[in-house]
C-alpha cells in the first residue's frame, strides 16, 4: 500500500463561533489558545483515567497472595471493570452528544476516583470486584467526552496532532502506576493501598479543577453538543424530559448505529487490537519474572518503559496521521506488534533481549493510535462524535474484558508460550482487518475531516 498525503480543506471545520472569533489570539503555528487549553485539560484527564486502567498489572502477584486468589481470578476482576466500562459507553456518548460534555467528564473523573478509593480500602476479593465495577462506570465516560471536546476545539489541520498529544498523555497515565505504586511501597510502613488512595485523591482533585476551568474558560460551542446539525426530528430533543429524550435518542441512535457499518467495522477492529494489547499488558510482568527470570522490580519497570516508549510512538504517529491516510500506518503498526509478541512467545531470547522485545511489543502499536482516532473522526458526522467514539471504545473495552481472563486461563493451562503465541495471532488478525476496512471504505478514508467523498 502507498502512503497518500491527506489534503487539508476547511481547516477550522468543527470549531464553534466563539472559537472562530478568537482566531486573532492564537499560539505559534496557528493553534488557537482555546484549543491548547482544551487539549491540555483533556490530556490530563487521559493520564488519570489510564492510571485507573492499569492499577492491577504491576502488583498481580501481591494481590493474588494477599487475597488468596489465582491470576485467572484477578483477570476476572479486571474483566468486570472492562465489562461495566463497555456497558456505559453509549449512555455516556448520548450524554455528551445531547446534553453537556463537562458534566460527562465530571461524572467520569468523580466515579473513577470513588472506585479507586474502594479498591484501596477493599477488605476482601468481593470488595475488589465492587471497586472495579464502580471504577469501570467512571472510566467509561472519558473517550465519549474527550474526543467530542477535542474535535470541536481543534482545527482540522491540527486534529491528528491533538489526538496524538491526547494519546501521549494516556500512555504516560499507563506508565505512571508502576512507578507510583513501587515508589510508595518503598517508603516505610506504606503499601499498595496507600498508593491507590493517593491516586484516588489526585484524580478527584483534578476532576474538580478540570470541570471548573471548562465551565469558565471554554466556550459553549465546544462544551455543548452539536444538536443544530441534526435533523429537526432529533434536534429539538431539548424540549423533552431527560427520560423521554433518552428513550427517543436510544431508539433512533440504535437505528443509526446499524446504518453506519464503517464505524461498526472500526469497533470490531478496536476489539481485536485491544485484545492483543491487553494480553501483553496484563501478563508481560509475570512473563518476564516467571518465564525469563527477570527480577521483579525490573519487570515492573518494564511496564513503565513500555508505556513511555508508546507515548513517543504516539507523537510520531500523530504527525504521520496528519500527513498520510491512516490505513497503511495502522496495518504496519499491528504487524510490528505481531513480530515482537511472537519473539517473546518463542523463548529464544535472553533476559535482556526479552525486556527490549516486551517494551516494543507493548508500545509499537501506539504508532497507529492517532491514525485510528483520525479514521473514526473522518467517518463521523459532527453531531455524533461522542456516540461513534463510544462505539470504537466499546470495541476497545470488549477486548479489555476478554484478554485478562482468556490469556490468564491459557497461561495456567497451557503455559506462556501458547498464551503469547495466541496474542501474536490476534495482533496479526488486527493487521488483516485493517487492510479489509481500508479497502472496503476506501472513499471514506481518503478525504479530510469534515469533507465527504465528492465534495469540492
Amino acid at each position: 500500500m502507498v502512503l497518500v498525503p491527506l489534503p487539508h480543506r476547511t481547516p477550522f471545520y468543527g470549531l464553534g463561533a466563539s472559537a472562530r472569533l478568537s482566531m486573532a489570539r492564537v499560539l505559534p503555528e496557528g493553534i488557537p489558545r482555546e484549543t491548547a487549553l482544551v487539549v491540555g485539560l483533556i490530556s490530563g484527564s487521559h493520564v488519570i483515567n489510564h492510571m485507573y486502567l492499569v492499577l492491577f498489572p504491576p502488583i498481580m502477584a501481591i494481590l493474588a497472595a494477599e487475597f488468596e486468589v489465582s491470576l485467572a481470578a484477578l483477570g476476572v476482576a479486571m474483566g468486570v471493570q472492562a465489562f461495566v466500562n463497555t456497558a456505559f459507553q453509549l449512555p455516556y456518548g448520548y450524554l455528551a452528544d445531547n446534553y453537556d460534555r463537562t458534566l460527562t467528564l465530571g461524572l467520569c473523573l468523580g466515579l473513577g476516583a470513588l472506585g479507586t478509593a474502594i479498591l484501596a480500602l477493599a477488605p476482601t476479593f468481593e470488595w475488589l470486584l465492587v471497586g472495579q465495577a464502580i471504577l469501570g462506570i467512571g472510566i467509561a465516560g472519558h473517550h465519549p467526552s474527550h474526543y467530542s471536546l477535542l474535535a470541536d476545539a481543534t482545527p482540522e489541520a491540527h486534529r491528528g496532532r491533538a489526538f496524538s498529544v491526547h494519546g501521549f498523555a494516556g500512555n504516560l497515565g499507563f506508565a505512571a502506576p508502576p512507578v507510583v505504586i513501587v515508589g510508595v511501597m518503598a517508603l516505610p510502613g506504606l503499601g499498595w493501598r496507600h498508593a491507590f488512595g493517593l491516586i484516588a485523591v489526585v484524580g478527584a482533585l483534578y476532576g474538580l479543577v478540570a470541570c471548573v476551568v471548562l465551565a469558565r474558560r471554554v466556550s459553549n460551542d465546544v462544551t455543548r453538543p452539536n444538536v443544530s446539525e441534526r435533523t429537526p426530528a432529533t434536534a429539538d430533543g431539548t424540549s423533552e424530559s431527560l427520560v423521554a429524550g433518552w428513550r427517543t435518542r436510544f431508539v433512533s441512535g440504535g437505528r443509526e448505529i446499524l446504518e453506519t457499518p464503517a464505524i461498526l467495522a472500526l469497533g470490531v477492529l478496536a476489539m481485536v487490537a485491544s485484545t492483543a494489547h491487553w494480553g501483553v499488558t496484563s501478563y508481560v510482568v509475570v512473563l518476564l519474572e516467571e518465564g525469563y527470570g527477570v527480577a521483579s522490580g525490573t519487570a515492573s519497570l518494564t511496564l513503565t518503559a513500555m508505556f513511555v516508549t508508546g507515548a513517543a510512538f504516539i507523537l510520531v504517529g500523530g504527525d504521520l496521521a496528519d500527513r498520510f491516510t491512516p490505513g497503511p500506518i495502522l496495518t504496519g503498526a499491528y504487524l510490528l506488534v505481531t513480530v515482537f509478541v511472537l519473539a517473546l512467545a518463542s523463548f529464544a531470547l535472553g533476559p535482556l533481549a526479552a525486556v527490549v522485545a516486551a517494551v516494543l511489543a507493548g508500545s509499537v502499536g501506539s504508532l497507529g493510535t492517532p491514525a485510528k482516532d483520525k479514521l473514526a473522526d473522518v467517518l463521523s458526522a459532527r453531531a455524533d462524535l461522542g456516540r461513534n467514539f463510544a462505539i470504537v471504545t466499546i470495541g476497545i473495552m470488549v477486548g479489555n474484558t476478554i484478554a485478562p481472563p482468556l490469556f490468564g486461563a491459557i497461561i495456567e493451562t497451557a503455559g506462556f508460550e501458547v498464551a503469547f503465541a495466541s496474542v501474536g495471532a490476534v495482533a496479526l488478525l488486527s493487521a488483516l482487518l485493517t487492510a479489509v476496512i481500508v479497502v472496503r471504505y476506501r472513499d471514506g478514508v481518503t478525504v479530510p475531516v469534515g469533507g465527504q467523498p465528492g465534495d469540492d
